[in-house]
């Protein structure tokens, strides 16, 4: 009798441990982070004239992008950076007669300057579905000569707080958007890291709620690593 009970206690344990194994699993799995992706790698954003051996298609293609992601677009002022959510403008490269609610110019080129500079823009995801870029710079030339891509955006975690606009918020070439005719203030440094810590846009009043559930979290995360460590062994 004393051996079936140990024996029923073994197994009643060995089935704790395995259910705990896989909650572990599934716990590390649905954690993703906002991800940055730079346009073309160490190539940058530029047209075949310029770098014969870019394609950017080919790159897009490898990625899963989603909501809240950055594309990071590594490029001088001789190079524009045009998104759009028309397809039809796309394929003309031209966004003159583009809709204000479906196409932003994030950085115009300069074609007068002599002296090319060094630009870097970080663009955020914010629309689920085809996204298309490209550079309409010298009547579309330089995106006819590979200076152009599409990508699907999925949900992922959805957007970020500090992504979040009001549906009647201008686009970013919108007249009434800022004071002057520059680029949106998303032009950052080549080292930008993506901001990924949102506990700023929580309201105070909830304060207290988010500390007991953050010590939650690390206490968990901790049990989690520990337990994987075990399930290892």
């Amino acid at each position: 009798m004393m051996e079936q009970r140990v024996y029923g206690t073994t197994s009643v344990l060995q089935l704790i441990f395995t259910i705990s194994c896989l909650l572990l699993l599934s716990y590390s799995g649905s954690v993703t982070a906002y991800k940055n992706y730079t346009v073309g790698d160490s190539l940058g954003w530029y047209d075949t004239l310029e770098k014969p051996n870019v394609n950017y298609q080919k790159w897009a293609d490898t990625k899963n992008f989603s909501l809240g992601d950055f594309l990071i677009f590594n490029t001088d002022n001789n190079h524009s950076i045009v998104q759009t959510y028309n397809f039809t403008t796309y394929k003309l490269c031209d966004y003159d007669d583009a809709l204000q609610n479906d196409t932003i110019e994030w950085s115009a080129a300069d074609p007068s300057a002599t002296t090319p500079h060094p630009i870097s823009v970080a663009i955020p995801l914010v629309k689920e579905g085809m996204n298309y870029f490209f550079s309409s710079d010298y009547d579309g030339e330089q995106c006819e000569n590979g200076q152009h891509f599409q990508i699907n955006v999925t949900h992922g975690q959805g957007l970020p707080k500090s992504l979040q606009e009001p549906d009647d918020a201008p686009a970013p070439n919108a007249p009434d958007y800022a004071s002057d005719d520059s680029a949106p203030d998303t032009i950052v440094p080549a080292n930008f890291n993506h901001p990924i810590e949102q506990e700023s846009d929580k309201d105070e009043d909830s304060g207290s709620v988010s500390l007991f559930f953050n010590f939650l979290d690390r206490k968990l995360h901790g049990f989690f690593v520990l337990l994987g460590i075990v399930c290892i062994l």
